[in-house]
């Protein structure tokens, strides 16, 4: 496929393509465009950064034109994982359809209730947001979708690690699913529950598989140092981002309150950063990403939060404060870099309670990181002594033999039964001497 046109899209479809600087469809686009145009249920799993929006934003634009009727309800629903995915989502859909006449709009959190109710009753032909609040909107009876013609998961595996399954399903369930087309996307094969969710959902999908989860991009390397403790970790991030070159650069951590000590543990007069995290409201979350986007700041310490489908061109630098929980986290955290042909660094940090936890990233990855050591900051700890030929660390059988003892030991003592001291006999009435039988209780009459 050389380019957009000979997908059959509509003429001003082409038009806002050419001014938004598209020249030709990314594997992904050109997998998933022609059947879904065709009307067929998706489900697609590609790489972050591979253009999915464009891949299905493109045809529902089509689709609204093909079929224009604007005394109807929302015609499509888009569901994301989180506001800040939302929010791009809807500056894409928005860019696409500029020359045409389908309204978008967004319904997330952290925005005026009523003002989204009353933009929801004049009918926009998109709808752009996330579950938990269109469930709100649902129990106000706000929302309509007895004319939905297309239903879009985007990020899917990430809305069922959020336990989001339930309300997907309620707000599908509000749409006639013969007459609906819906497509699932997601960057990896997601948990077990979404063959749950897919069946429940499409109707016998075409499934496209653009890229494996462990096709990273060839442009970013990757990188690991050891570390010793927190202090240690935060002298070394604060060395990186003072050695290294790079234009922007997100720093990632597992939890708010670490986010929050790193944040100003770093913050200098000549380093610009921006701490964002769940707990910050959707203005201060808005504005963080807009300068980053824009240049202003160079540096963002985030939580996952930030690591699922947003994107920030010249992103270079991803630096990893706590290894990610699992291959899936790390996957979408170091796709912020090296999109679209350009290089990016991704260095991970990992403390010696981290090392098996990184070995089994590796490996589900099939990628082999490379090591690194920073000789301005030297740690103690230098990796396992003795490694498994699965990457893990090796205990010392003599050590695992005592610990196994000590435990079964413990188990005994714990299951041994308590001594009773025994009970003293009371002495025999006076009357009763050796010779004499006990006198019998008299039954009652």
């Amino acid at each position: 496929m050389t380019d957009f046109s000979a997908l059959g899209l509509h003429e001003r479809l082409l038009r806002a393509l050419t001014e938004a600087g598209y020249e030709a469809p990314t594997p992904v686009q050109a997998a998933a465009i022609e059947p879904a145009l065709a009307g067929r249920d998706l489900r697609v799993t590609a790489q972050t950064g591979s253009g999915k929006t464009a891949a299905f934003v493109l045809p529902m634009l089509q689709r609204l034109m093909d079929k224009p009727d604007h005394q109807v309800g929302t015609r499509a629903l888009i569901l994301l994982p989180t506001r800040e995915l939302a929010r791009q989502t809807l500056a894409q859909v928005e860019k696409l359809a500029r020359y045409t006449f389908i309204r978008a709009e967004l319904v997330t959190g952290g925005e005026d209730f009523k003002v989204q109710a009353a933009r929801m009753r004049k009918n926009p032909d998109i709808l752009i947001g996330t579950p938990g609040r269109f469930i709100e909107h649902l129990t106000a009876n706000n929302l309509d979708f007895s004319g939905l013609l297309m239903l879009v998961l985007d990020e899917a595996d990430r809305m069922l690690d959020l336990g989001l399954s339930e309300d997907v399903l309620r707000l599908a369930a509000l749409s006639n699913p013969e007459a609906r087309q819906t497509l699932l996307f997601s960057a990896t094969p997601g948990p077990r529950s979404m063959g749950e969710l897919i069946a429940s959902v499409l109707r016998e999908p075409q499934e496209l598989a653009v890229n494996r989860v462990q096709e990273l991009n060839e442009n970013t390397r990757q990188q690991i140092i050891t570390v010793d403790d927190v202090q240690h970790r935060e002298r070394l991030v604060q060395w990186l981002l003072a050695n290294e070159q790079y234009d922007k650069a997100i720093v990632f951590t597992n939890t708010r309150e670490q986010a929050d000590r790193l944040g100003g543990y770093l913050t200098n007069p000549s380093l610009k950063l921006y701490v964002l995290h769940g707990e910050k409201d959707q203005k201060f979350r808005k504005q963080a990403l807009d300068r980053l986007r824009n240049g202003d700041i160079s540096v963002l310490v985030a939580t996952d939060v930030a690591a699922r489908g947003l994107d920030i061109s010249g992103l270079d630098l991803v630096i990893n404060f706590d290894m990610p929980r699992s291959g899936d986290e790390y996957l979408h955290r170091i796709g912020r870099t090296g999109r679209f042909g350009s290089h990016g660094l991704a260095i991970s940090l990992v403390g010696a309670h981290e090392w098996n936890l990184m070995a089994s990233i590796e490996r589900y990855l099939k990628q082999k990181f490379e090591p690194r050591v920073v000789e301005a900051h030297p740690g103690a700890y230098k990796g396992p002594k003795k490694l498994k030929s699965s990457g893990k660390a090796a205990g010392s059988k003599k050590s695992k033999l005592k610990k196994k003892r000590a435990q079964t030991d413990g188990k005994v003592s714990a299951a041994a039964p308590r001594k009773v001291p025994a009970k003293k006999k009371r002495p025999a009435p006076a009357d009763l001497k050796e010779g004499f039988a006990t006198p019998k209780r008299k039954k009652p009459d």
